[in-house]
Formats: C-alpha cells, sequence, structure tokens
C-alpha cells in the first residue's frame, strides 16, 4: 500500500522550499556575544524578533535562521539553515529523525486512505515526496545508535556514506545538555548543490543553536569534501 502512496506524492512533483525568517526569540544577547566570538554575521529582522546568524565555509556563504515554525510537525520556534555548496547538484540525501520519518509515513497514508485520493495535494510538505522518492538506506556502519535514532534516504547508498562521516554522524547524536530528545523533529539534506537544515528549537537554549550551528557546518565540510566539482578556470 504504501508503494501505492509514494507513487502518488511522487507524481505531486515540487522543489525544496527556501527557509524564510519570522518568529521570536528572547535571548538575542547571549547569542550576539556567542556569534561575535565566533566571527559570525548576526541580525535580528525589522520585527525585533526573528534573528539571524551568517558565516563562510572556504568563502560558501551560509545562514542559520531561529524563527516561527514553517513545518506542522514543529512546534515552538524553528531553527533553519541554507548553504549554496556548489557541490555536485546530481547529489540527493536526505536524513530525519526516525520519529519525524514515521509520523509522516502515517500522515500520507491517512490522507491517501482517507480521501481515496489518486493524486496527492501538490502543496504537501515536500518532506512527504522526498519519502516517496528516495529509499531509505541499510545503515551498517559506526557510530552505534544512529540508525536507531535517524533515518537516512538518497537517491545512490555511497552519497549518503561519504556525506554521513563517523565524525558527523557522531556530532548529530551526541548533544551538550540540555540536548533535545529523540523525538524532537530533526532534519538535514543535500540537493541541487544546496544543504539545509530544519529542526525545531527545543529545548530552547542557546546550547540548542550553538551545536545546531556546529553540526551544519560540519555537514557543509562533509559535503564540499566528498562532492566537489572541479570548475574550469
Amino acid at each position: 500500500m504504501f508503494d501505492r502512496i509514494k507513487k502518488a506524492i511522487f507524481r505531486a512533483g515540487s522543489q525544496p522550499d527556501e527557509p524564510a525568517v519570522s518568529g521570536s526569540h528572547p535571548t538575542h544577547g547571549p547569542a550576539s556575544e556567542w556569534a561575535a566570538t565566533q566571527g559570525f554575521g548576526f541580525s535580528v529582522d525589522r520585527s525585533g524578533c526573528g534573528m539571524s546568524l551568517e558565516g563562510h565555509i572556504s568563502a560558501r556563504p551560509w545562514r542559520l535562521q531561529l524563527g516561527s515554525p514553517s513545518r506542522h510537525y514543529i512546534r515552538g520556534q524553528e531553527v533553519r539553515a541554507r548553504a549554496d555548496l556548489r557541490i555536485d547538484p546530481d547529489v540527493a540525501v536526505v536524513v530525519m529523525s526516525r520519529p519525524l520519518k514515521e509520523a509522516l509515513e502515517k500522515q500520507a497514508y491517512r490522507i491517501y486512505t482517507d480521501n481515496l485520493q489518486t493524486s496527492v495535494d501538490s502543496h504537501l510538505p515536500e518532506e512527504m515526496r522526498w519519502l516517496a522518492i528516495y529509499e531509505e538506506i541499510a545503515w551498517d556502519g559506526p557510530p552505534e545508535g544512529f540508525g536507531e535514532r535517524f533515518a537516512a534516504m538518497a537517491a545512490r547508498r555511497e552519497n549518503a556514506l561519504a556525506w554521513l562521516s563517523p565524525a558527523l554522524a557522531r556530532l548529530m547524536l551526541h548533544w551538550p545538555p540540555p540536548a533535545p530528545a529523540p523525538e524532537v523533529p530533526f532534519m538535514m539534506l543535500l540537493m541541487r548543490g544546496k544543504a539545509y537544515l530544519r529542526m525545531e528549537y527545543s529545548p530552547a537554549d542557546l546550547a540548542t543553536l550553538q551545536q545546531a550551528a556546529l553540526v551544519f557546518t560540519s555537514a557543509c565540510e562533509s559535503a564540499m569534501s566528498a562532492f566537489s566539482v572541479d570548475v574550469a578556470l
């Protein structure tokens, strides 16, 4: 049955959306001070609520934003990040917390069966379409526990393994206290030469923001190392 759902979702088609700035954050001061120590740019939007961090990785700009959620499965605030890495555009890898994957699969099943749909609304979250397009890979490498907490999906298994190095996987598993629970929605992906991160800001603590920035920038470095494209001068 889920194969039929996957085919229907695939037909809906779409491209990943771009993170947007909005929301509120009560601790701009500590975040601004930390950003300064790291050499990151820091800004607050015109509303005085949303905030952004900016930096560079090998001359490639990245941005991390904290704001109101743009997905129904995220409660409270959302951390979003994006970087145009200019890596091989054919590389497509999605990794998400396993509870999130299971919840999205159940939602897709309900939508398909409750409405007896033969096609799926094109406005459905792109995450559902990615579940339809990409197969989950078997995770048989280190570190221990990664496959239980996260699901990795890719067009090619070797790309997922090349990107999710043991060092990056350990960063994704081991957050400083107070650490996010395994149930906290988390997703990171490579698509069309870009890297994205989306997660629930839980616990709403500066340590969460700091580790999210570390995970994302480390993921960008790993992707650029594994999938760089030589450009003729």
